[in-house]
């Protein structure tokens, strides 16, 4: 089913795009940012609850947003300086984020109108975005042909499958962002949900949040979840909360992917509600979040969203990789095919 979303404010028009599968559960996706703007469960004897922070006017994805939902490009989470290096030639990004650039710079992907196609079959539904690019927004090269494709599977998987092409070689770093709240978007913070990542180790930050370029052992750190543990019991021995990626799969001397499917990354489950919410993904990296820049000061579909309203699970590949040669490969060049696969499943 379509239906109007509003008009962004220089009057292009928004559409709204709610996919069911079999189970009742709902995704609800829109054309601006290629967001996912809900995700419904539904309940016995209640109203289906919402579990993904965001707003239900298009004007405050565009001036209030703190990228709930949206598809982030074309370089997900930060490069120092927006700068970096490429065939010996130095870029400089759009810098939005202190003095680095952040989630592809001022008017980044989830600021775009995507264009989408509905599709529908006997056992599967979605919509693919598409979008292009043109050579140097934001200051990144190339002219990027963009695709994502939000699919409900059989499983209650909502899958989100990326391709992208370039005619020039172009970093590139694909994600979602939404946040989630398995309690419901707005009942409360996510600190007693339990968290389980399936990473040995993570890449430590310095004070603005870019990667030393250094992996760490999680072993005996608050940083551990190889084993279930509430966000909250060891927050506080983390500067600011989490706000890291954590090493989900390595790659070969080549950069060549291992894993060419998608394998088990993390699982957040609510002790409350008995909810879960399991991420699968073909990403080297897992940005776990949790909501520490929420103040309050924005009121959402779901009420007030203060500090740990919700928690991300961004599947990429690792902050600032084109500054780092020891981190896995981010550039896509000319003939190949950028692609990848990330499922968040519920269980409920």
């Amino acid at each position: 089913m379509i239906s109007s979303f509003g008009c962004t404010s220089d009057g292009k028009d928004v559409d709204l795009y709610r996919l069911e599968n079999q189970s009742g559960l709902v995704a609800e996706v829109m054309t601006y940012g290629a967001t996912l703007v809900r995700l419904l469960i539904p309940q016995r004897n209640k109203p289906a609850i919402n579990v993904v922070l965001g707003f239900d006017n298009i004007k405050q994805y565009e001036t209030e947003s703190p990228y709930f939902g949206a598809t982030i490009g074309r370089y997900a989470n930060r490069i120092a300086k927006g700068q970096f290096e490429l065939n010996s030639k130095k870029y400089t990004l759009a810098i939005n984020n202190g003095p680095h650039a952040l989630h592809g710079g001022l008017t980044g992907f989830d600021k775009q109108i995507w264009t989408a196609e509905h599709f529908k079959n006997d056992t599967e539904q979605g919509v693919s975005f598409s979008h292009r690019s043109p050579d140097m927004e934001e200051g990144f090269p190339g002219n990027l042909a963009v695709k994502v494709t939000y699919t409900w599977t059989e499983k209650n998987g909502l899958r989100l499958e990326y391709e992208a092409s370039t005619d020039k070689p172009t970093p590139i770093n694909l994600t979602n962002h939404s946040y989630f709240n398995l309690g419901g978007a707005g009942a409360g913070n996510v600190l007693d949900h339990t968290v389980t990542i399936q990473a040995q180790r993570y890449t430590p930050v310095d004070a603005d949040l870019i990667p030393t370029g250094t992996h760490e052992d999680v072993a005996a750190t608050a940083m551990d979840f190889r084993s279930a543990v509430a966000i909250g019991a060891r927050i506080e021995q983390v500067e600011g909360g989490y706000d890291h990626n954590y090493v989900i799969s390595s790659r070969d001397e080549n950069h060549t992917l291992v894993a060419a499917v998608p394998r088990l990354a993390a699982e957040v489950a609510d002790p409350a509600t008995g909810r879960k919410l399991t991420c699968y993904t073909t990403e080297p990296g897992v940005q776990f979040y949790t909501g520490n820049f929420l103040d309050g000061s924005i009121t959402g579909n779901g009420g007030v969203y203060k500090k740990h309203a919700g928690f991300t699970l961004e599947a990429q590949h690792f902050p600032d990789s084109v500054n780092r040669p020891n981190f896995p490969d981010t550039i896509l060049r000319p003939g190949e095919v950028y692609r990848q696969v990330t499922i968040y499943k519920l269980a409920f």
